[in-house]
């Protein structure tokens, strides 16, 4: 078997073993993720869990996947230079995903943070391994960089949840206020984190989305929903457009075109 050939497999039954964690986080044969865990990552469990809407953009990105995993199997690309770069990568954050679903349904929580933090490692790997890849057709651009561009945008803010919601469920507590403080801290430092990607990963279209998108999400649960809060809500939105600003701002500022539109 050559190594064009397991990657090919290794992908597929990554996705295989992604569709089955779905199926256990969209509580079809399992706990649905929000009722999982005691309820540890429900949409009003913490000051930084984002309301229910955010989490459809799963949706855009397991189509993402899907035909990411089409892709690699056409002919012409079987041996290409991306699918060779980023198979390996795809695979395990497929398998990653799947674990996250499934440690939660256990109840493991701070596993779980393990979990979405070597899922966060592995998409930014891959994501920084697209910069050095030269021309790609439209195609590759939105089936790869888009769809891994989303995922890693999308964990990044995931994890913040994640954390919080692993530190509320343990009844770690800071107090009411300093609480509120603290978690409008985490979201600055998402920002600047956003901003460091766009640094080291160009400025991408798709992670900018993802990550203010799951930002603005927090905003809305914080003002329209329990644990209200203000301070929390208000940081939210500027965290939101400070991504957001900064995606076009890396953009203006690249002296060469990017390798990767999204």
């Amino acid at each position: 078997m050559d190594k064009d050939f397991s990657r090919q497999i290794w992908v597929t039954v990554a996705a295989a073993l992604c569709i089955i964690g779905t199926l256990l986080g969209f509580g079809i044969i399992g706990t649905p993720v929000e009722d999982s865990s005691s309820g540890a990552f429900s949409a009003d469990a913490t000051l930084l869990a984002p309301a229910g809407t955010a989490f459809s953009i799963w949706s855009v990105i397991y189509v993402g996947l899907l035909a990411y995993v089409i892709w690699q199997w056409l002919p012409t690309n079987r041996t290409s230079e991306i699918a060779r770069a980023t198979g390996l990568l795809a695979g395990t954050s497929m398998v990653l995903n799947a674990a996250w679903i499934l440690v939660t349904q256990w109840g493991w929580v701070w596993v779980s943070v393990v979990v979405i933090f070597a899922l966060a490692i592995v998409l930014g790997l891959l994501v920084a391994l697209l910069q050095g890849i030269g021309h790609r057709s439209i195609a590759e651009r939105i089936v790869v960089d888009g769809t891994f561009g989303l995922y890693l945008g999308w964990v990044t803010i995931a994890s913040v949840a994640n954390v919080a919601a692993a530190t509320v469920s343990s009844g770690i507590e800071a107090g009411e206020l300093a609480s509120q403080w603290i978690a409008a801290a985490t979201l600055v430092a998402a920002a600047l984190l956003g901003l460091y990607f766009f640094k080291r990963l160009g400025g991408r279209f798709a992670v900018a989305i993802a990550l203010a998108w799951g930002i603005a999400w927090i905003a809305v649960g914080r003002l329209s929903d329990t644990p209200y809060s203000i301070v929390v809500g208000v940081t939210a939105i500027l965290a939101a457009l400070v991504v957001i600003s900064g995606v076009f701002w890396f953009r203006q500022r690249e002296t060469s075109p990017a390798p990767a539109v999204l």
